[in-house]
């Protein structure tokens, strides 16, 4: 078996056949039936990542992901959701969730996500990676400095905290709700219109290398791509 996952999910018919699901994709399954036997279960074990339901009787899933933060905050959180609320959504990020899937879900986008987060956190703990070197662009977050090709950047503090979120999520969507509640603190029309602003500028200081872009995902987000990145 590989990473190990805690699966909360209180339809103990849709909770079983969505981890054989998982475990016949090699991953480790535990399955809590409530929010509060999740905590019981996070406690006793380690884990890679939580795929909790939002809403469970005895403990609801926000409290289950606010007491998982107490006790370990970097295991990433999925919340799974039949609601999809925007001030669900929203909270759900507040609180420090990695992603959010509304009910019913395609099953590969879910394996797609899992395997996109258990990725990033292995190369990036709590995002603590300081400096980032992709294709032709050199980027240090700590001096806020950017340099692509011949070109010098000095990023303001916001330009500095978007470009660090989309470095992190190379190649992978940086969804737009995540960012404007990490670094902006909410998310509203006004918010909105700031983040798109910055995003223009740093496409702006990234023209240089032919290789980098920023592609906005329409209602989702945006994606540092990475064109000419060999997979491995």
């Amino acid at each position: 078996m590989g990473n190990k996952i805690l699966l909360v999910e209180d339809d103990q018919n849709f909770g079983d056949v969505l981890r054989s699901y998982l475990e016949m994709h090699d991953y480790d399954v535990t399955l809590a039936t409530d929010g509060e036997a999740g905590v019981e279960a996070f406690k006793k074990g380690s884990f890679d990542l939580c795929i909790s339901d939002v809403m469970m009787p005895k403990k609801d899933g926000f409290s289950l992901a606010e007491d998982v933060r107490k006790i370990d905050k970097n295991t990433p959180i999925i919340f799974l959701t039949a609601r999809n609320q925007r001030e669900d959504v929203l909270k759900g990020y507040q609180i420090g969730a990695d992603d959010y899937i509304t009910k019913p879900f395609d099953t590969e986008l879910l394996l797609y996500k899992i395997k996109a987060i258990l990725q990033r956190s292995a190369v990036v703990e709590d995002e603590e990676q300081e400096q980032f070197k992709i294709s032709n662009m050199f980027f240090d977050s700590v001096l806020r400095q950017l340099r692509v090709g011949d070109n010098e950047y000095k990023l303001s503090p916001k330009e500095n905290e978007l470009l660090k979120m989309l470095a992190v999520y190379e190649n992978d969507l940086m969804p737009r709700e995540l960012a404007l509640t990490k670094i902006w603190r909410d998310d509203n029309y006004f918010t909105s219109r700031s983040m798109d602003v910055y995003i223009a500028k740093l496409r702006k200081y990234l023209k240089a290398d032919e290789d980098v872009e920023i592609l906005n995902i329409h209602g989702e987000g945006f994606r540092l791509v990475v064109k000419n990145k060999v997979s491995e």
